[in-house]
């Protein structure tokens, strides 16, 4: 009997479920003829006997964590992977029979539910069946011929099928005690999009849940956003703040994780002001402010709430052994506080997490990027861990993608260097067309009621050219015009910040010196691609600008000169009036922040943006007939829209 399974098992696939260094042992010892003598017995179960003595043996209709071995290791072993090798080499003799191919389409969807209870176990079902009556969002990759691995991405972790019809060769980050209850969620959302008729190498879909309203902590968020609108954020005080936090702690127990997030940035912010801290920015006030509207018309819309409001994600949820290629460090804060959040990427799905670590700057300090690069964080100085592999078994993931690593006698964490690890980064992650990243970009759904994740855009890009650099001394800024190897151009903008004082000019020496890849957060901006670095991968190794020493005292050309861009301008305008209207308080404007919306609605027309215009119409309308819930719903379908507009520009 052929072991179908286990010739379908690829070196990659091998590694996903043991480790890369153990498939080269195993391959290594089999090469110098310390392999199995093998025997396959009729019902499929494959034995080995090594040359040491040792015996390893492979069950029929189990996967690769049924095996068993004699010797002491506690888990896969070198030995175990050896015999799937020798049995691999075996098969694929002229004598041996040949092993029937899976067929086409193949689609997880395919396993009933009495198979997965029979593999996964009664409690991984009635476990899942609480997160499909909640609902949940998924992202499924059907097999290609490029990527023949059918994958599943949810939202606190990626279940990944490496062998078709074989439950039990099922991997994901998740740890063993969820492993089971993912792996149902994934098979679920596969044949949700079977029986939809889905088709596409990228779907997105809702699994479950029903399309309600968001319910009494919503409409309580609501209210204390509109109460923020009207009287002004910067007329509120303490006690507001108090209750944003308070709603926002009640959101994220209902598991209504988004906008949660939103009412706790939002209080910050008013807590910022305040206190008079640097980090306010009304700007920002005005976005979270339509952020929490938009989200609650999406759930009373007839939206999934697992994507507009997050329901289905746990707070934070456990990962397995996992393997992690650093994409830089950034580093921010404010007078009192420093702030370092290093990018991590998921080697095997290209999902970004982010580990982030904050200090307080002792009075008279300045502590910048270069004085925290040698502070050591798991056990590696911070310059080494924001350009390294990560290797840990005591890692676990926010719904937001915060990844948090503890520390232990046990669970063991490694750092090494990156080498060349950005080169193998799955596709999605690593950009190697610009102009499919836009059309991507150009795909997602409004940022507004997406899910609110850490580093979402995070990608590295390869580079081809460095055609221009250039520094814009008003605005403080570096720009650098990049392109593909097909010549589409993407800008590398960075802005000087006196927490990373030699930032620019790190970034300007490694973009002048053969840059092979830039890693960065990607966004659409006036026609074309921005990226705002975080590392860049030379020749020589990567650079990380944040934790570069020095003051930034070198000299740099100007760039071109910018295009004129009457939309864009007009947009911005837009948006600044409506956040200087939410900052003074839509019940104690004063006539000239009401004339300045007047302007930009005009402005707004005249470029032909006329359904933008139209709701800066409806808002000064709003306020001139002194209704206070007109008022605050004006506002926010012109915030909204004016935000959504300028995300497509």
């Amino acid at each position: 009997m052929t072991r179908a399974d286990l010739l379908a098992l690829t070196p990659d696939a091998l590694a996903a479920l043991a480790n890369r260094g153990l498939v080269k042992r195993a391959a290594k010892d089999l090469d110098a003829g310390a392999g199995p003598e093998i025997t396959v017995s009729p019902d499929g179960g494959v034995d080995g006997a090594f040359p040491d003595g040792t015996t390893a043996s492979l069950p029929a209709g189990a996967g690769l964590e049924a095996a068993r071995c004699s010797c002491a290791a506690t888990g896969t072993c070198r030995h175990r992977i050896c015999l799937v090798l020798a049995y691999q080499r075996t098969a694929a003799a002229p004598e041996a029979p040949e092993a029937q191919e899976p067929g086409p389409g193949w689609s997880p969807g395919a396993f009933d539910d009495d198979a997965l209870a029979r593999v996964l176990g009664r409690r991984a079902l009635t476990a899942a069946r609480r997160a499909l009556r909640t609902g949940y969002s998924a992202k499924i990759c059907r097999p290609t011929a490029r990527e023949p691995v059918a994958q599943v991405e949810l939202q606190t972790c990626t279940v990944r099928f490496l062998v078709p019809g074989e439950l039990g060769y099922v991997h994901t980050d998740a740890v063993a005690a969820v492993r089971g209850e993912v792996t149902v969620l994934a098979v679920w959302a596969f044949r949700a999009a079977d029986e939809r008729g889905l088709e596409g190498e990228e779907i997105r879909l809702e699994v479950g849940g029903s399309a309600g309203a968001g319910g009494d902590g919503l409409d309580a968020a609501l209210d204390l956003a509109d109460q923020v609108l009207l009287e002004g954020a910067a007329h509120t005080g303490p006690v507001l703040a108090t209750a944003l936090e308070r709603t926002a702690a009640d959101l994220a127990a209902s598991g209504q994780h988004w906008p949660a997030a939103a009412l706790g940035d939002l209080a910050g912010q008013l807590a910022a002001h305040h206190d008079r801290r640097a980090d306010h920015d009304p700007a920002r006030v005005a976005e979270l402010l339509a952020e929490v509207h938009a989200r609650h018309r999406a759930a009373h819309g007839g939206a999934a709430r697992s994507q507009v409001l997050g329901t289905q994600e746990a707070a934070d949820t456990p990962l397995r052994r996992v393997r992690l290629a650093a994409l830089g460090c950034r580093v921010g804060g404010t007078s009192a506080a420093r702030t370092a959040d290093v990018y991590l990427a998921h080697t095997a799905t290209g999902v970004v997490l982010v580990l982030k670590r904050r200090w307080d700057v002792p009075d008279g300090d300045r502590l910048t990027g270069a004085d925290l690069a040698g502070r050591r964080v798991l056990g590696a100085p911070l310059r080494s861990l924001a350009a390294a592999n990560v290797v840990s078994e005591s890692a676990s993931r926010s719904a937001g993608r915060v990844v948090r690593v503890t520390s232990g006698r046990i669970a063991k964490t490694t750092v090494t260097p990156l080498g060349d690890a950005w080169e193998g980064l799955p596709a999605g992650l690593l950009v190697r067309d610009l102009a499919a990243e836009e059309r991507a970009l150009d795909a997602l759904p409004p940022r507004l009621v997406r899910p609110r994740v850490e580093a979402e855009l995070v990608r590295v890009v390869e580079i081809a050219e460095v055609r221009h650099i250039g520094y814009r001394p008003g605005a403080q800024r570096l720009e650098a015009v990049v392109a593909d190897a097909a010549g589409v151009p993407a800008v590398v903008s960075a802005d000087y910040s006196p927490h990373r004082p030699a930032a620019l000019d790190a970034l300007a020496d490694a973009l002048a010196t053969e840059p092979r890849f830039v890693s960065g957060a990607v966004r659409r901006d006036r026609g074309g691609l921005v990226i705002d670095p975080l590392a860049v991968l030379t020749a020589g190794g990567p650079v990380v600008p944040d934790l570069a020493p020095g003051e930034g005292t070198a000299a740099l050309g100007s760039p071109p000169q910018a295009v004129p861009d009457p939309l864009g301008d007009a947009l911005e305008e837009a948006l600044a009036a409506c956040a200087q209207a939410a900052h003074r308080g839509l019940l104690r404007l004063p006539s000239g922040v009401r004339e300045r919306l007047v302007r930009a609605g005009a402005a707004l027309d005249r470029v032909g943006l006329r359904t933008c215009a139209g709701t800066l119409g409806a808002l000064t309308a709003a306020l001139a007939a002194d209704d206070p819930e007109g008022m605050t719903r004006a506002w926010a379908t012109a915030h909204i829209r004016l935000v959504t507009a300028a995300e497509l520009r």
